[in-house]
């Protein structure tokens, strides 16, 4: 990278927030995406909106690529940098502007921790549902790049369901404002939503303002333990159809119970092919009656035992066991590929079989959790990418996985983003027509193709 074009960096946002150094790089070399590697000719670490624009601007006059980087949890490889091009890490930028109650909303720049601004409209009685699993790490501005899920999805929905305003950096460093505070509002196209889950390739979020929803009264959490796999699943579907929609629907298979009990020690049964966590929340008699129906449904579908937080702290517990079950699988072998295959919930039952049969015929471990409540499902081969052939089965075992998916009327990725590693499905799913129109897309706003090369197409 020239001295030239490292020296304005630095002028810009400081000598000592402009990493050139191989041990700095080295650092954003990876995110949480097995096998994918590629270190930055720099990062810069701005401070300010004024900050970003500028850098963009300058990347823009020189021909430089772009990445966008908030915690670095991206599961597809989307916030890898280029050799020749520089990293934009928003650390900084990590300030509540706002917490709004007048007009239930926060303001947030994107380095904001995703459970510090839960912590923070908790205390003024208020709820920020969106909770991917990361969310102790992950930021606002990664959560809304990559539409980021949670275990709340099933009730409360995904990022997108709650991002009302952005201001984001285009690639050319002008400022670009959509959304805002009001309920409504149809002028012109929804750029606002265009830009929710564009994976960083379109522009730079500065500063997001989210929707917030009062908190709910009480909750109750709950675990279910299934003998066989295929009980659960269809106990997940019988809960959707009576109509009871739990803020929280979580599925683990037996493998990924074991793993869990060996790392945290949570006390899951280990005589069991699966359990379901389940939380309801709302207004008091209404958690009973769902709490009651869960449980009528679950015994209909031979649950074998059935475990109700007696409080908070083992709620908190409960919903741990699901939330450490990556950190668990990916402690037994050196390389874990966590996927995120999504059907419609109907298929919940015949999507976790195949996992199953597909594992099997690649002679595979693959541990199964996810929010089944959505359909979304998390297959994690653990395996070792130094043995090549079985890194070489386990890439065959999930083409036949997300193809298995697109048959059923899902997709390739709910939450984790296409990005690098799952290029080569796209076409599969959207189509030739999709395509175009997505990369019509990418040519208004980067006509220069600086932002985020290489991810999505």
């Amino acid at each position: 990278m020239k001295k030239s074009f490292v020296k304005e960096l630095a002028a810009i946002v400081g000598a000592e927030y402009t990493l050139i150094d191989r041990e700095s790089l080295a650092c954003y070399g990876y995110d949480s995406t097995p096998e994918h590697e590629s270190r930055p000719g720099a990062v810069v670490v701005p401070a300010r909106e004024e900050e970003i624009c500028r850098v963009m601007a300058l990347c823009h006059r020189e021909g430089v690529p772009v990445t966008p980087r908030g915690s670095g949890t991206n599961l597809s490889g989307g916030s890898l940098g280029r050799p020749e091009g520089i990293v934009i890490q928003t650390s900084r930028l990590n300030g509540i502007v706002e917490i709004d109650e007048e007009n239930l909303t926060a303001t947030v720049q994107p380095g904001v921790i995703t459970s510090t601004l839960h912590r923070a409209v908790e205390a003024k009685g208020l709820f920020y549902p969106p909770d991917p699993g990361s969310m102790n790490i992950s930021t606002m501005g990664g959560n809304v790049a990559e539409n980021a899920g949670g275990l709340r999805g099933l009730k409360y929905g995904v990022t997108a369901d709650y991002v009302m305003g952005l201001r984001t950096a285009l690639p050319d460093g002008t400022l670009l404002r959509t959304g805002g505070k009001v309920v409504k509002d149809v002028a012109g196209y929804n750029l606002n939503q265009l830009l929710v889950s564009s994976e960083g390739t379109l522009g730079l979020f500065t500063e997001i303002t989210v929707k917030l929803i009062p908190k709910p009264r009480t909750k109750k959490t709950m675990l279910a333990h299934f003998p066989e796999l295929e009980q659960a699943a269809l106990a997940v579907s019988h809960i959707i159809s009576a109509k009871v929609i739990p803020a929280t629907l979580e599925f683990m298979d037996r493998v990924t119970i074991r793993c869990i009990e060996e790392y945290a020690k949570v006390g899951l049964p280990l005589d069991v092919d699966a359990v379901l966590l389940i939380e309801v929340d709302g207004h008091p008699a209404q958690v009973e009656e769902e709490a009651a129906e869960v449980r009528r449904i679950c015994a209909e579908h031979c649950c074998s035992s059935f475990q109700t937080a007696a409080d908070a702290d083992e709620a908190l517990k409960l919903a741990t066991a699901r939330r450490v079950a990556l950190s668990s699988l990916a402690r037994m072998k050196p390389t874990t590929i966590l996927e995120d295959a999504t059907v419609p919930r109907s298929c919940i039952a015949p999507m976790v079989t195949l996992i199953q049969e597909t594992a099997q015929k690649y002679n595979l471990t693959i541990g199964t959790f996810g929010h089944a409540g959505d359909g979304n499902l998390h297959p994690t081969c653990l395996t070792d990418e130094r043995d090549k052939d079985e890194i070489g089965r386990a890439h065959r075992a999930f083409e036949e996985i997300f193809d298995a998916a697109i048959a059923m009327g899902g997709t390739i990725t709910g939450e984790h983003g296409v990005g690098l590693a799952k290029k080569k499905y796209l076409p599969r799913l959207v189509g030739e027509p999709g395509l175009k129109v997505m990369r019509g897309i990418k040519q208004a706003f980067d006509p220069a193709g600086i932002l985020n090369p290489g991810k999505v197409f």
